[in-house]
């Protein structure tokens, strides 16, 4: 990472905090059941990845939940890829302001939406997604946990980066099932 890039995420840390703050987000636990929609940042650089997250969308559109997912790439341009431009949105490095806060239609869509569930499956920890999740309006926010970041989530799942994204949505998966779940 160069130095302009760390530079631009210092203040971006700083900007991300103070928007987060004046957020007028009142959280609420919402469990796989009872989300009606679901939201889901990623980075979307690797292609196993992204395969990956494609079947969690499709797994999570089986139970009936409205999916939106939104992706980054660290290369200035976007690669030609199969998807649903109804279920996916990508940003890259390009679309980001010199703080690292990522700029364009489809993010700024996404930040305003109102999400019953935003899943942060960023396990590259980079920076313009963690940004979005910190700002969403998402009613539930899950990630996975980092001292450092305790404040941008309402649940959080312990992860390895070396144990995969594959462990990550399992966890997800089995967490958002059994929390908040009614007693039949």
């Amino acid at each position: 990472m160069s130095i302009k890039t760390q530079i631009g995420e210092l203040f971006g840390r700083r900007k991300m905090k103070a928007e987060s703050d004046a957020l007028k987000r009142k959280p609420q636990v919402f469990n796989l059941a009872d989300a009606k929609s679901i939201a889901l940042i990623f980075d979307a650089s690797d292609k196993d990845e992204f395969e990956l997250i494609k079947k969690y969308v499709l797994y999570l559109r089986e139970y009936k939940k409205a999916v939106k997912a939104i992706g980054y790439f660290s290369q200035k341009e976007i690669p030609e890829l199969t998807y649903s431009k109804m279920d996916y949105d990508f940003f890259n490095s390009k679309e980001l302001t010199w703080y690292q806060r990522p700029q364009n239609k489809y993010v700024e869509n996404f930040i305003q939406e109102k999400y019953d569930v935003l899943i942060d499956l960023n396990i590259h920890n980079r920076f313009p997604l963690k940004y979005i999740a910190a700002i969403s309006n998402a009613a539930f926010k899950v990630g996975k946990y980092d001292t450092d970041e305790q404040w941008m989530y309402d649940m959080m799942i312990q992860h390895d980066t070396k144990q995969g994204l594959k462990f990550l949505l399992r966890q997800v998966d089995t967490y958002l099932q059994m929390v908040n779940k009614r007693e039949e």
